[in-house]
């Protein structure tokens, strides 16, 4: 027997912290790959005539792994707010969400 239950409104802070952190998960995965090409690249232009130093490249992925969590982070809040926000909006008009549970 399967209970049905609408979701009639989300919490906008709720929602903006549940995406901050997902987003901030991402991100850091996302830093984490930046860094390993950027380190790559680094290494691998370190002896072509006329290329920067390979300095440059450990600078970029160290700040990949320290900005892009916490730009995902910022982004995923505002994002799952505004969401929750529409949702709200929508869900006086159209009468929620209906989720099934067993």
């Amino acid at each position: 027997m399967a209970l049905k239950k609408v979701v009639r409104r989300i919490g906008v802070f709720s929602c903006g912290k549940i995406l901050a952190a997902l987003y901030a998960a991402f991100g850091l995965l996302a830093g984490a790959m930046f860094s390993i090409f950027s380190l790559f690249g680094a290494v691998l232009g370190a002896g072509a005539e006329g290329f920067p130093s390979p300095i440059l490249g450990m600078f970029f992925g160290v700040g990949a792994i320290l900005i892009l969590p916490v730009m995902y982070g910022i982004m995923g809040f505002i994002g799952g707010a505004l969401t929750a926000l529409i949702y709200n909006g929508v869900a006086g008009i159209a009468g929620g969400l209906e989720i099934d549970f067993d």
